[in-house]
């Protein structure tokens, strides 16, 4: 989609002017620093409005309502965390297991006003990082992992009413009928309104095969 920029954004999108000044704050510090630190591709840099500003956007139409914390994993440069953040959703804990982006989520919340809370960790199946994060609603993740593993990243902070939103692309379908082997889930699937051929998976309900749910965690 060439020439997709902050007008076609604002198109997308419908957020106010205030929101859109922010969200431009954030895209130039974004091009700043991915000249020092490995954020995102040159590719994908030349087409950061839609790239990473509209399709992290678009999940905000996706996440229902809900009581407690959005917690973003992988957050990176911020999509989705921080664009959800900047565009005012609540409660947001962005997790990122290196320094350096870290570094810039915390110059891109102090320069965008985003409310935010930042995690330098890694979440892993045999590790308890997550014993200090508050019960996650939502768990958010993208261009993290095929779905399979991405379940068994996000399984330690997850509690039975926890709402996982995955954006994929056109390999979802394979990514799900791998992930069903070993995992037993509800799944709703919302076409992209960005990316032709992507999906966003809405996946509740996660438990292994061989699991019983015990005091409230899954």
């Amino acid at each position: 989609m060439p020439g997709y920029g902050i007008e076609e954004f604002v198109r997308d999108s419908d957020v106010s002017r205030e929101t859109c000044e922010r969200l431009e704050l954030f895209a130039d510090l974004l091009n700043r620093w991915n000249r020092r630190v490995n954020l995102v591709s040159k590719e994908s840099l030349n087409d950061l409005w839609r790239r990473h500003m509209a399709d992290s956007a678009q999940l905000r139409e996706v996440i229902p309502p809900y009581e407690g914390a959005l917690i973003d994993v992988g957050s990176g440069a911020g999509s989705p965390g921080m664009v959800l953040a900047i565009m005012g959703l609540s409660d947001i804990h962005l997790i990122e297991a290196n320094a350096k982006k870290c570094a810039f989520l915390r110059e891109a919340a102090r320069i965008t006003g985003a409310s935010v809370t930042i995690h330098n960790i890694r979440i892993a199946r045999d590790a308890t990082p997550h014993a200090a994060l508050p019960e996650a609603a939502i768990v958010t993740a993208r261009a993290v992992s095929p779905l399979a593993n991405l379940l068994d990243i996000v399984f330690p902070i997850m509690y039975d009413r926890t709402c996982c939103i995955f954006p994929k692309g056109a390999q979802a379908d394979h990514e799900l009928r791998e992930a069903r082997r070993r995992w037993k889930f509800d799944v709703e699937q919302v076409s992209s309104k960005i990316e032709p051929g992507a999906v966003i998976l809405k996946i509740s309900h996660v438990r292994r095969h061989e699991e019983r749910r015990d005091r409230g965690l899954i």
